[in-house]
């Protein structure tokens, strides 16, 4: 097994002795947006009665409601899995939440092999998100399932 990526490790640090996801997540989404460079927007959804509603974050407003299948979060949380998009204006349905977004990733985190809600990353930046992007952010998703739902 690969040694934990750097994020992980500070992901464990943060959310060390602390119950509270909301906390939990508002530090990992400011966290993301200190690390990563040409994003505009890194937060949470969390599943809530079939849908997502908006969660702890960082960049300008967002949609506070996206139903289960529409948009890449939509689709990421219906599929339980990771949706990386290079150019969002190609991916049929995307919710346009900031027009200045070009390509996004969204990888679910899971409860008992459910999604409990979805992390979500934004760029300006057409292709943004690598593949080595998603292994981290995925390993950041597995670490903070670790970590909010520990039995």
């Amino acid at each position: 097994m690969n040694e934990k990526n750097l994020l992980a490790k500070q992901i464990e640090s943060l959310c060390d002795g602390v119950a509270n996801p909301i906390s939990n997540l508002a530090n990992v989404s400011a966290l993301l947006w200190q690390e990563f460079p040409n994003i505009n927007w890194a937060g949470f959804y969390l599943m809530q009665n079939g849908r997502l509603e908006l969660g702890p974050f960082q960049g300008k407003p967002a949609c506070t409601v996206i139903p289960a299948g529409k948009g890449v979060c939509g689709r990421a949380a219906e599929e339980n899995r990771t949706v990386r998009v290079a150019d969002v204006h190609d991916f049929p349905g995307h919710i346009a939440c900031d027009g200045a977004s070009r390509s996004e990733i969204v990888i679910p985190i899971r409860k008992n092999g459910q999604v409990w809600g979805v992390l979500d990353m934004d760029s300006p930046v057409k292709d943004r998100f690598s593949e080595e992007d998603t292994a981290n952010l995925e390993e950041v998703a597995r670490t903070l399932e670790n970590t909010l739902f520990p039995y």
